[in-house]
C-alpha cells in the first residue's frame, strides 16, 4: 500500500465522526449558497471559482484532477483542487489490510483534503493517468482511469491501480461527484488494457 494509501486507512475512522463536509445550504468558499430560479442550489456558489480551462471539458478536467495533486514536497492549490468537485462529492478507496480482509474507507473533499495535505507536505508526489476509458450518457459520464504514483517525474511508480470518476455536465461545466478506487497487488494486476498507454484507442 503507498504512503498516502496508509494515512487514509488509519485516519478515516476519525474522520467519519469528524467530518465537516459542507451542507447544501453552506459554501465551501465561506459565501452563503445561492439557488437558481426554479429554487434549487446553485453549485456554484458553494465551491471556488474555477479556472475555465480545468472545467471545460471531460478531457481537461480529468486533467487537472492529477495535476493538481501532483508535485515536490509542499502545498497544493486546494482551492483548485475543491473548485472541481460537487459540494458534497465522495472519496472511496477499497484496499485489503494484512490479514487479507477487505478496508473501504470513505471520505469528503475535507477529509481527503486534510489527510493528503498532511502527507504532501513531507513528500513529493506525481500521479498521472495511464489510460482513460470513458462512457456518456446524457450529461453523465463514468471513466476508469488507470494511474501510476511516483515521487518524482520519470522513476518508476511506487504504485498503480483504477479511479472509477464519476462525472456530470451541469449545462456549464464538467463537475466530479466521486472517485472510487483500488490499488495494484499481486493478486490484483491491472488488466493488460489498462496497463500500458499504447492500448488507448
Amino acid at each position: 500500500m503507498n504512503n498516502l494509501g496508509v494515512v487514509l486507512l488509519l485516519a478515516t475512522a476519525v474522520f467519519a465522526q469528524t467530518s465537516t463536509q459542507p451542507g447544501p445550504s453552506s459554501a465551501a468558499n465561506g459565501r452563503p449558497a445561492s439557488t437558481d430560479a426554479q429554487g434549487a442550489p446553485d453549485l456554484a456558489s458553494q465551491v471556488p471559482t474555477p479556472r475555465g480551462e480545468d472545467v471545460k471539458s471531460m478531457d481537461a478536467i480529468l486533467h487537472a484532477i492529477y495535476d493538481v495533486i501532483s508535485g515536490p514536497a509542499g502545498g497544493r492549490d486546494w482551492s483548485r483542487f475543491r473548485s472541481l468537485f460537487m459540494p458534497q462529492a465522495r472519496f472511496t478507496q477499497t484496499t485489503k489490510a494484512p490479514d487479507g480482509s477487505v478496508v473501504v474507507n470513505l471520505l469528503s473533499v475535507d477529509d481527503f483534503v486534510t489527510m493528503a495535505g498532511d502527507v504532501f507536505k513531507k513528500e513529493p508526489f506525481y500521479e498521472n493517468a495511464i489510460v482513460n476509458r470513458a462512457q456518456t450518457f446524457g450529461n453523465v459520464a463514468q471513466v476508469f482511469s488507470s494511474y501510476e504514483s511516483r515521487h518524482a517525474p520519470g522513476e518508476k511508480p511506487f504504485q498503480r491501480g483504477i479511479n472509477s470518476i464519476q462525472l456530470i455536465n451541469d449545462g456549464k461545466r464538467w463537475w466530479v461527484l466521486s472517485i472510487l478506487w483500488d490499488e495494484e497487488r499481486p493478486d490484483n494486476p491491472l488488466p493488460p488494457e489498462f496497463a500500458n498507454d499504447s492500448a488507448k484507442k
